[in-house]
Formats: C-alpha cells, sequence, structure tokens
C-alpha cells in the first residue's frame, strides 16, 4: 500500500478526473501542465517515442526550413496529394505507390479501414490499442481473444488460429509487438499465421513498434510488408510517431492491396496529410537521414534494454517480456496502480501509465516508456524509491501489529488480577493456559 498525504491525495483525485475525461488515452502532459501547474513534470514516460529521432528530425528541420526561410512555403502552401507522398515513400518501402496509403497519423487509417472494409465480424486480442474495437461500425461484432496472463500475455498461434476458423471473422488484428504488453511474435510465426488464414478478408498488422523490436543481434527490423505482394487480404498499418516522437506533425501510412487504396483516395483521403508530414517523409527516406536514424535507433534499443531489465530487478514488480519501446509492469506488492502513478508524477514528476482502464488484464497494471539514458536513470530511481518507502511503511504497520497482539497479550494476562479472585492458584491456572494458546 502506498501512502499518499491529504496533499497527494487531492492532487491525485484531480489527476483521475483529468483521466476519465480523456476516455481511453491517457491526458497529455500539456493538459496535465496546464489544470496541474503546481506539479514539476520531469519525465514523460507514458509517450511513447524514440527522443533521439526526434533530436535528429529537429535538427535537419532547423537546417533546411528555419535557417533556410522555407518554412513558410511549407506552412502556406498546400501540401501533395495522398498518392504523390506515396510515389516519395515507395522506393524505400520497395513497395509500388499504388499500394502505399498515407494517413494524418495511424489513427486515421486504422478508422478508414475498419470503417471501409470491416463489415460483419473482426477478432481483437486483447489487451491492446483500443481504438480497433472502439472504431468499429455500429453492427459489427468484436470478438476479444484474451491473452494468458500465466504465459506473459503472449499469443499462441495454435489457439488463434482455432478461434479465427471457429469465428469466421472478415477481419482480425495483431499489433506486433503489442501495446500495452510488448509482446512480438516472429516474422516467421507472422508468415506462417498468415498462409493459414489466407480466407480471412482483412488481416491487419499493425507494426507501429516494429522499429524497436529485433530477434538478433544484428538488430535488423523484420516487416511483414513484402508478404503484402502475396497477399491481397493483409493491410501493414505504420505510425511515424513512435520511432520518431512526431506525434504534433501526425504522419503515418499503410501497405495494403491496390484496390482497397483506390477505394480509400476516392472517398476523402485525397488530401489529408499536412505540409509538415510531407516535408519529414521527404525526410525519412533520404539515404543520409537513414544512417544516422540506424545510429540513433539501435543506441535507443540498447539503452531501453537495460532500463527493462533494471525495472526487473525490483522487488515486489512484476515485468512481462516486451520488444516494444515500452514495459508492462505488474505491482505485486499490494500497491495500486492509481497511487502508484500518482506519487511517481506529484513526489517525483515522473510520469507513467496507469492501465487500469485496459480491458483483458486482472491486477494492477502500469505501462513505463523508455526515454533518454538521463531521463531512465530518473525513472528507475524514482520507481525504487517509491517501492523502498513502502517497504518501510510495511515494515513499520507489521511492528506497529506486532507491538499490539503483544499488548492485547498482556492486557488479558493481566486482566484477572484485581478482579476480585480469592485464589491466585486459579489465576496462574488461566495464564499457563493462555500461553498455550
Amino acid at each position: 500500500m502506498i501512502i499518499l498525504t491529504n496533499e497527494e491525495k487531492a492532487i491525485a483525485n484531480a489527476i483521475k478526473q483529468l483521466s476519465d475525461e480523456a476516455g481511453s488515452h491517457s491526458p497529455s502532459i500539456f493538459t496535465i501542465a496546464e489544470e496541474l501547474p503546481q506539479l514539476e513534470i520531469k519525465v514523460d514516460a507514458c509517450f511513447l517515442s524514440n527522443p533521439y529521432a526526434t533530436d535528429l528530425v529537429l535538427d535537419n528541420f532547423t537546417k533546411e526550413l528555419i535557417h533556410t526561410n522555407k518554412f513558410r512555403k511549407v506552412i502556406e502552401f498546400y501540401p501533395s496529394q495522398n498518392q504523390v507522398i506515396a510515389n516519395v515513400l515507395s522506393n524505400h518501402l520497395n513497395v509500388p505507390a499504388k499500394n502505399i496509403f498515407i494517413g494524418n497519423g495511424a489513427t486515421e487509417i486504422i478508422q478508414a479501414v475498419l470503417h471501409t472494409f470491416t463489415t460483419r465480424k473482426i477478432i481483437v486480442n486483447i489487451p491492446t490499442f483500443s481504438p480497433y474495437y472502439e472504431f468499429v461500425k455500429s453492427g459489427v461484432e468484436v470478438v476479444f481473444d484474451e491473452l494468458n496472463q500465466d504465459d506473459n500475455l503472449r499469443i499462441n498461434i495454435e489457439k488463434y488460429i482455432q478461434l479465427v476458423e471457429k469465428e469466421k471473422p472478415d477481419t482480425i488484428v495483431l499489433i506486433n509487438p503489442n501495446n500495452p504488453s510488448g509482446g512480438y511474435i516472429n516474422l516467421a510465426d507472422i508468415k506462417y499465421l498468415v498462409n493459414q488464414l489466407w480466407w480471412v478478408e482483412n488481416i491487419i498488422i499493425d507494426e507501429s513498434f516494429i522499429h524497436f523490436a529485433h530477434e538478433d543481434e544484428s538488430y535488423a527490423i523484420k516487416s511483414a510488408t513484402m508478404m503484402t505482394k502475396e497477399f491481397k487480404n493483409l493491410i501493414i498499418v505504420k505510425s511515424m510517431t513512435k520511432d520518431f516522437g512526431i506525434a504534433g506533425i501526425r504522419a503515418g501510412y499503410a501497405v495494403m492491396d491496390k484496390e482497397k487504396v483506390n477505394y480509400l483516395l476516392r472517398y476523402g483521403h485525397l488530401w489529408n496529410v499536412s505540409g509538415l508530414a510531407e516535408y519529414f517523409f521527404r525526410l525519412y527516406v533520404q539515404d543520409e537521414f537513414q544512417k544516422k536514424y540506424e545510429k540513433v535507433r539501435i543506441r535507443y534499443i540498447q539503452e531501453t534494454e537495460h532500463l527493462f531489465s533494471e525495472i526487473a530487478a525490483i522487488a515486489g514488480l512484476k515485468v512481462y517480456p516486451s520488444l516494444a519501446n515500452f514495459i508492462l509492469v505488474e505491482l505485486t506488492n499490494g500497491a495500486t496502480s492509481s497511487d502508484f502513478v500518482s506519487k511517481l508524477l506529484i513526489k517525483y514528476g515522473v510520469y507513467i501509465r496507469d492501465c487500469s482502464d485496459k480491458i483483458g488484464i486482472d491486477g494492477e497494471f502500469v505501462r513505463i516508456a523508455s526515454r533518454t539514458q538521463a531521463e531512465n536513470e530518473i525513472i528507475m530511481s524514482a520507481v525504487k524509491d517509491v517501492l523502498q518507502n513502502e517497504n518501510i511503511h510495511e515494515t513499520l504497520r507489521m511492528l506497529s501489529a506486532a507491538k499490539g497482539s503483544r499488548k492485547n497479550n498482556f492486557e488479558e494476562l493481566t486482566l484477572g488480577f484485581g478482579s476480585g479472585l480469592a485464589d491466585p492458584r486459579e489465576q496462574n491456572h488461566r495464564n499457563s493456559e493462555l500461553f498455550r494458546e
């Protein structure tokens, strides 16, 4: 149990109200800072991105737009249409432009795909990213496949295939790595699964966190994108926010069958991204930028793994295996997720994700994202300190309880004296009976 002062309780209640108003997503750091200016926020470990890649984007942004006065053109004039930007990405992805759909963030793509192509039934593994079941149209049946906590929330491929064959949905969704668990399906298993489920009309694989996953020490990215050339039912969704920390720009893309792309373009998604998003995509495909990005990507993964190993060693926590840039942590010492999140934010300025609103997990869960090395040190220190203080409080409570128990025993021992008992031997007999109890 984490002890909050009265002042901390008042702030914690305000935080809860902001979270309730945000729905199934955490309130942004800007919202919290605006509504609770008394808080000193040091680390946003709720937001999922590579901060080193953000620095890389900003460096280029400053050199290429600010210092050259080209920024005015980017914001003054209309950006290119969807397929023009798709052509920019085509060579880099090794995919024809006609199979690429550019989105105003991955969320727009998810909504467009679900509203357009999912008409009967969808299977969604839980816990997972909530828009995949929140955005379905009215009348579409949602079947939840609850991942097993005893198996670290990993997907059982054979059982999953059996479920799909039983339910016969027109859409299935796999987030790889998954959010919030960080669970990863290796590429060989993805290929096997897609081959087995070739008949499903829409297989959505969300690879928004794939740049943080690796299967060996080469840290090579194992994307299923190339499989879209063989399987027309496959839809790969990719957010750029997580890799580059550019959530404010809103940039994402999907790779899918050209007929699906054409349908989306015909019905309202022809001119849907900003000039800044177009600038980013043009920067992203440059060879020099890719070389620099690869270095900071691998550095970030290594530092992330160090953070996870440090947190996993802390008593009172269960850390679920993750190949994303975040970990799902279960509090196993009796603390509640809301108190844990509140204490970290109020006392230490560290903001993490309370997962109490996530369906598909039973217990007290939080999600902790990796940041810079310096910020990760702050995170580790804060988590250790909170739990260490809690252990001290628990020890004091146990000692106090033991002291109270001894006092009660003493009072019971002396209860007979002065009670009018004539024979002290009767009292001695009573006391000896009490000790035997």
